[in-house]
């Protein structure tokens, strides 16, 4: 059995990391990916800019650029960023921002891309994590939003099932950028090993190419040694 086309894919962090390595699976795979980020992608790709933190600006956001490439088959919601540190030593606003960010910016892009998927029986991958599965310390702030991304999916899948396709990806770490910047005692040691964004695309890609009526729910893809799974 062929793999059913891919449409029109919406990524949100598509200018970097797993979000860029998505945008990069669908086009290969002969889809149409849309990029949602707050800095454009070098990737001639249709693309609206957007600080996702702000929840009203993101749905906004959607809805442009979906009226301008008529329609949408998929979103796959990769944005996301951290702050790390004790509760107590955290500045507030930028505890916050991880919250917007990570899990009321999913829920706005989804939110305003759902009545175009519903049209399409459509798809959406959200991007949870191990740390959304299994708290740190130092980390209440991404916790607190991967653990909200892993209810709203469950809850959103049992909300809309049979009428559009809902996966969660919970992903270990990758070599992207997103340690940049950290305190170097945040950042993972030299000879950890993490996983390539695009093998980690490639999962997303499973989820979005199975048949209608066969849906992966949920999809943990860690490197071998995975020091937060299970």
């Amino acid at each position: 059995m062929t793999a059913p086309t891919l449409g029109t894919v919406l990524v949100t962090g598509g200018s970097s990391g797993l979000g860029a390595a998505v945008l990069t699976a669908v086009a290969d795979a002969g889809g149409r990916p849309v990029n949602l980020d707050r800095v454009r992608s070098e990737v001639d790709v249709e693309q609206e800019v957007v600080d996702l933190s702000d929840a009203r600006a993101a749905e906004r956001a959607v809805r442009r650029v979906v009226h301008r490439v008529g329609g949408l088959d998929a979103v796959v919601t990769c944005a996301g960023t951290d702050v790390c540190g004790k509760l107590q030593d955290v500045e507030p606003d930028a505890w916050d921002r991880v919250v917007h960010v990570n899990l009321l910016g999913t829920v706005a892009v989804v939110r305003a891309a759902l009545p175009y998927l519903l049209e399409r029986h459509g798809h959406v991958v959200t991007v949870a994590s191990t740390v959304g599965i299994r708290a740190l310390s130092d980390a209440t702030a991404y916790s607190a939003s991967k653990f909200g991304v892993v209810g709203f999916t469950r809850a959103l899948a049992a909300e809309t099932q049979g009428q559009i396709s809902t996966t969660m990806l919970v992903p270990g770490g990758m070599h992207t950028h997103f340690f940049d910047g950290r305190d170097p005692q945040y950042l993972p040691p030299p000879d950890v090993k993490l996983n390539q964004p695009s093998d980690v695309a490639r999962a997303v890609l499973f989820a979005l190419q199975q048949p209608e009526g066969c849906e992966v729910r949920e999809l943990v893809v860690t490197p071998s040694y995975e020091a937060s799974w299970p």
